[in-house]
């Protein structure tokens, strides 16, 4: 049961406004997406609004992501709750992107082999390991150390799961690269830039990202260390906003049926949509206006 929305009062809206920041009703907006995630994320493959006609496998797929832009949400609500750990979020971001990306990608495209692309592509590194650990066992002449059989085991185990072997993981092809996704999905290249580049300095920790959260320049030239970052406002809206469109498409791909039901929770998700920009338009306010020459 998906529920209900957050309410924000005029006065709450006045206070925003009066103050400059308007995080406290974006947090509550980005919790509700993040709720509405879970709600999806533990959809029953039984239910009679869900198609039939997908394995249990490709399903496992659709709601682990849908799980994991939930919980990773959720982090970020945990974290930032007291205006905290930028740093942490925005790298949490980025890993929320990606997910959302992949997810949509799996719910738009038409290919056949797509969810094969997809689970094969994250056993390549497997492969390498389970190649590395028998070369090891090689040159011992054959002696297993008990960690290597596990891990061994660990592959396998993987691997049978998703019905998959070594030769299919082979001869799978390479899963398109986000940017490629990005394009498919009738997305703008700057999309990409923004959500998956910029993203990496978060991860990576370039200077770029070290000057946003890691360390201060004085008047004087001389660098120090920083204290906290702020998760900064466009956090709440941008990782929502992406969200709301891969819920979207996850809802279209699945239900079967009603489309009275299909267009009423697409509705929604629509109205929370134009709630989270409407809030932003204030916040950025001429940002997207032409500048003066």
């Amino acid at each position: 049961m998906i529920p209900d929305p957050p309410i924000i009062s005029e006065d709450d809206m006045q206070k925003c406004r009066d103050t400059g920041d308007y995080c406290p009703v974006l947090f509550e907006w980005y919790k509700f997406v993040m709720s509405v995630c879970y709600v999806f994320a533990n959809l029953m493959q039984e239910s009679p609004v869900v198609r039939k006609d997908i394995s249990g496998r490709d399903y496992a797929v659709l709601i682990g992501l849908m799980n994991r832009c939930a919980k990773l949400m959720h982090s970020n609500i945990d974290l930032s709750h007291k205006s905290e750990f930028g740093e942490t979020t925005s790298i949490i971001d980025r890993c929320i992107f990606e997910s959302s990306v992949i997810l949509d990608w799996l719910c738009t495209n038409d290919n056949e082999d797509k969810f094969d692309r997809y689970i094969a592509s994250g056993f390549r590194t497997e492969l390498e390991l389970k190649d590395q650990i028998l070369k090891a066992i090689d040159k011992r002449g054959g002696d297993h150390l008990q960690i290597e059989d596990r891990m061994l085991a660990s592959v396998d185990r993987h691997l049978e799961e998703a019905e998959f072997d070594d030769e299919s993981v082979k001869s799978t092809k390479p899963l398109p690269d986000l940017a490629a996704m990005l394009v498919s999905l009738g997305q703008d290249r700057i999309m990409y830039t923004t959500g998956q580049r910029i993203g990496s300095h978060h991860v990576h920790g370039t200077w770029v990202g070290l000057r946003m959260h890691y360390i201060d320049r004085e008047q004087d030239g001389v660098f120090r260390t920083k204290g906290k970052t702020d998760t900064h406002v466009n956090q709440y809206v941008y990782i929502p906003l992406i969200v709301l469109e891969t819920l979207g498409n996850f809802v279209r791909f699945l239900f079967v049926g009603s489309d009275e039901e299909t267009e009423s929770v697409l509705g929604l998700f629509d109205s929370i949509h134009q709630e989270i920009l409407d809030i932003n338009l204030e916040v950025v306010g001429s940002d997207f206006a032409v500048a003066e020459k």
